[in-house]
């Protein structure tokens, strides 16, 4: 980390502690904080000197700890966020439901989401989303063993489905006529795989690839089939009064992929170009 990178620090919010932010934020707790960024105009901060993000860990390689320290390729962009306006990035680790719909960003809980979010008209409703940064593609995990190339063999098989709770994945597999087991992180859905509790899950592609380069994973565990399903990721804010914070977000993305930074964050965190986000 060179000295002109913002530093960052994780806050752990569980069930209760989250619920007792969200009450406070609402009754005014956290909007007697609310600063303006320091470079850029209009934009309005829930706390002075940061950005705080919003992020669901572990979901590697977008955002997960390494050496005590929450790293990734979304939270490098926000890195960059950060950089242009000034402040410091400052990261709380949630669920992922008080992220899509909204409650976390329109309680000031945070300013922004980054969690390999992807961007639907659904999603549309509760929140605002910045420009598209990334393509989506799914594949399914299973023991090596035991491959499954496709939901429609899992489905026919009534293999045990592993999801995460409000994803694209678990739509995917409902659509496919499964039912699914939910989990509420990467984490959890990766350990209930590994212990034979499911047969096999649904995931992102570049966390299932992140996962299969482990020694411990790679050789007991295979990928299915890529899934393009033709959606992008995007960064996440309240849908009322961040026009501004997501306007300097796009002007990262932007950025970032004009001056090739995006490029070498893309082959430094995922371990492929660009691309080929889709199909490695």
């Amino acid at each position: 980390m060179t000295a002109s990178r913002p530093r960052r620090r994780r806050l752990a919010v569980g069930g209760a502690a989250l619920g007792v932010a969200l009450l406070t934020a609402s009754c005014g707790g956290a909007s007697s904080q609310k600063a303006t960024s320091p470079r850029v105009k209009n934009v309005t901060l829930v706390r002075s000197g940061k950005i705080v993000v919003c992020t669901n860990v572990p979901y590697e390689p977008f955002s997960f700890t390494r050496n005590g320290k929450v790293v990734g390729f979304d939270i490098a962009l926000m890195d960059k966020v950060a950089a242009r306006l000034g402040v410091r990035q400052e990261i709380v680790d949630i669920d992922f439901d008080p992220i899509r719909s909204g409650a976390a960003l329109n309680s000031g809980k945070c300013d922004v989401a980054a969690a390999g979010i992807t961007i639907t008209e659904e999603r549309r409703k509760n929140v605002a989303f910045s420009n598209p940064y990334f393509d989506e593609a799914l594949t399914l995990m299973s023991p090596r063993g035991k491959p499954v190339a496709t939901l429609e063999q899992a489905r026919k098989g009534k293999l045990r489905v592993g999801v995460l709770t409000g994803t694209t994945s678990m739509k995917a597999a409902v659509d496919a006529g499964i039912e699914p087991q939910e989990y509420k992180d990467s984490g959890k859905q990766l350990t209930a795989l590994r212990s034979g509790s499911v047969d096999v899950i649904v995931q992102d592609l570049p966390v299932v690839t992140s996962w299969l380069r482990k020694p411990e994973l790679a050789g007991k565990f295979t990928a299915g089939q890529s899934i393009a399903t033709g959606a992008h990721y995007g960064f996440v804010a309240k849908k009322k009064g961040s026009e501004h914070l997501l306007g300097v977000i796009n002007e990262v993305i932007a950025a970032a992929k004009k001056d090739g930074s995006y490029a070498r964050l893309h082959q430094q965190w995922l371990g492929v170009p660009p691309e080929q986000s889709t199909t490695s």
